[in-house]
């Protein structure tokens, strides 16, 4: 039996990959149906240019001539596992303690996705801010672009300033 094209059906997967460069990505259906399609378009309207690989993913999707789609991302977590351990100056931090602390609204100066990490200027300030690449991923971000609007939580830490966490602008101006 086919699915009426029409009907949205929400799925909550796992981002199998995604590529920026290409422009797309999948999303894992854990009821076991053909991956789904995640459009770079799609993931643009809800706020965020890439998605890190292993991330939860609650889209709407419906079925089309050419596969299943996603037509709306609603929300994205973080990939489950060990978190932010392996990072010095966050081992120690807890998830509570990051979420507690200001969004500060930064742009991107630069991020190298091949070395693992990257600056941003926050706002109001004349320092840059340290982002690792694992704290992006952690994030449920795969990568940043140069003048990309960010809001970042930050800590000081041992060679400055540093992200703890960082949220698309989009995401983070609807109040996550």
């Amino acid at each position: 039996m086919q699915q009426d094209p029409r009907v949205l059906r929400q799925v909550a997967g796992r981002i199998k990959w995604f590529d920026p460069t290409k422009g797309f990505g999948f999303v894992v259906d854990p009821e076991g149906g053909p991956d789904i399609l995640l459009h770079a378009n799609v993931l643009r309207n809800f706020g965020q240019g890439s998605v890190a690989d292993g991330a939860a993913v609650l889209v709407l999707a419906q079925i089309t001539p050419r596969g299943a789609q996603a037509v709306e991302v609603l929300e994205i977590l973080p990939p489950e596992g060990d978190r932010l351990a392996h990072i010095e100056d966050l081992h120690e931090t807890s998830l509570e303690a990051i979420a507690a602390l200001p969004l500060e609204a930064a742009r991107v100066k630069w991020f190298d996705k091949v070395k693992g990490f990257g600056f941003a200027n926050v706002f109001g300030r004349n320092e840059d801010v340290f982002i690792h690449i694992e704290v992006l991923r952690q994030s449920g971000l795969a990568d940043l672009g140069p003048g990309e609007a960010v809001a970042l939580r930050v800590i000081d830490g041992k060679r400055g300033r540093m992200a703890a966490q960082v949220l698309a602008w989009e995401v983070a101006v609807r109040g996550v």
